[in-house]
């Protein structure tokens, strides 16, 4: 093909279907990401375009979910940008609000995918859309699997005389844990049943985990040193 006839079916392509020919290379997939408070993930899409008939590869996103949305269930919306295909090869850009309702266990990892959400073009199949989950840092808990881990800051006084935990679950109850045993530095309190749920079992859940960071004095006197001896022996 000259370079004359080549420029020509070019810009036949051009004025009549808005796109680029099979002659030109396009740009690919690009998503944008922006999290906001309102929970709505807020995305814009170009589409990858290939000069065979197939399915454009599938986009992929990351979902931030708090701990307290893995533990039970919660809605979040999901707003994106696409382009939609009239009969004629014409497209025009349209939001589209996504609803993902997250399913308690659900770990960091989890894939939830919208089939054939990307932009449409003549002769593709749209890329399908998939979320993929993962998990925002708690101030409380670290998630261990489907185990929970608290860490509590103690004294020396409150390590050996007894301590109570008191703390708020995921799901907004207060629980509180005494602790008469003496508390040392590789101590750890185990509550069965107060981890995440586990998934595709609603009636179990991991166990929670309760570790310990014990203040020592960086000094002690000379009659503390001698209660010390007197309580422990030498």
């Amino acid at each position: 093909m000259t370079s004359h006839i080549k420029a020509a079916v070019d810009a036949i392509f051009a004025e009549s279907f808005r796109f680029n020919s099979p002659n030109q290379n396009t740009r690919g997939t690009e998503f944008s990401n922006d999290i906001h408070g309102d929970g709505i993930v807020r995305s814009s899409e170009k589409s990858v375009v290939v000069s065979a008939p197939g399915k454009d590869p599938a986009i992929k996103h990351t979902l931030y979910c708090s701990l307290e949305e893995l533990y039970q269930e919660a809605t979040k919306r999901v707003k994106i940008t696409r382009q939609v295909a009239d009969r004629s090869g014409l497209t025009r850009e349209t939001e589209e609000i996504l609803t993902i309702d997250t399913k308690p266990g659900w770990k960091k990892g989890t894939e939830i995918t919208f089939e054939e959400k990307g932009n449409e073009r003549p002769n593709v199949t749209p890329a399908d859309v998939v979320f993929i989950v993962d998990e925002k840092p708690h101030s409380e808990f670290t998630r261990d699997g489907n185990d929970l881990i608290v860490t509590r800051r103690i004294s020396v006084t409150e390590a050996f005389t007894g301590y109570t935990v008191h703390l708020i679950t995921l799901d907004g109850r207060n629980l509180s844990l005494p602790i008469n045993d003496v508390i040392h530095p590789n101590y750890q309190k185990v509550v069965p049943n107060e981890g995440m749920p586990i998934l595709g079992e609603p009636s179990k859940r991991g166990i929670l985990k309760i570790k310990f960071d014990i203040r020592f004095p960086t000094r002690i006197n000379v009659l503390q040193k001698a209660g010390i001896r007197r309580l422990f022996g030498p």
